[in-house]
């Protein structure tokens, strides 16, 4: 079976990609959505239905399926090489990778809520949210890539500014809109 290995690291880190641009684009579109109400009618009506379409197509098409195949091929990459799981940093990934997986169920209820017209989350909330799955990924890419090189207490304060300066980037562009009208 090791042969087969590399081919289904590949299938994985496919997969990963669409994953991560379906995220990113469904909560780009709950922004939209969100914004979307404070539309006159019927421009509101007819943004609103649109989201809704559009919502779940990229998520039922693109974005499950690829979470879903993403984590079979981390299932065959795991068969293959079990001794994996031993490992501290292969952990640590599947550590980011629960909260990713977690990530994206609470991203499919705003998506249901959004779509029964019960959400009560900004758009300003939904952009730093956004930016949770940023994080999520590069937590995960400098992991794998670094393995036992990293140093936790480095890696860690490294995530947490990269973090804050995400979320000094989303607050800088909330008060740009706003002196813009925007």
């Amino acid at each position: 079976m090791e042969e087969y290995y590399l081919y289904i690291m590949s299938v994985h880190i496919i997969f990963v990609v669409s994953w991560m641009a379906g995220l990113f684009y469904s909560v780009r579109l709950f922004i939209y959505h969100t914004e979307a109400k404070d539309r006159p009618e019927p421009e509101r009506s007819i943004l609103q239905k649109e989201y809704e379409k559009i919502e779940a197509k990229l998520w039922n098409i693109i974005t499950t399926p690829a979470m879903v195949l993403t984590v079979l091929a981390g299932i065959g990459m795991v068969c293959i090489r079990p001794w994996y799981l031993d490992m501290p940093w292969f952990q640590v990934k599947l550590g980011f990778v629960a909260l990713l997986l977690v990530y994206h169920f609470i991203c499919q209820k705003i998506m249901k809520q959004l779509k029964r017209g019960e959400s009560k989350i900004s758009s300003f909330k939904l952009r730093l949210w956004n930016e949770v799955a940023t994080v999520l990924l590069v937590a995960i890419v400098f992991t794998v890539v670094l393995k036992s090189a990293v140093n936790w207490v480095y890696g860690l304060v490294g995530l947490i500014v990269f973090s804050v300066v995400i979320m000094m980037g989303v607050k800088w562009y909330k008060y740009y809109r706003k002196k813009n009208n925007c």
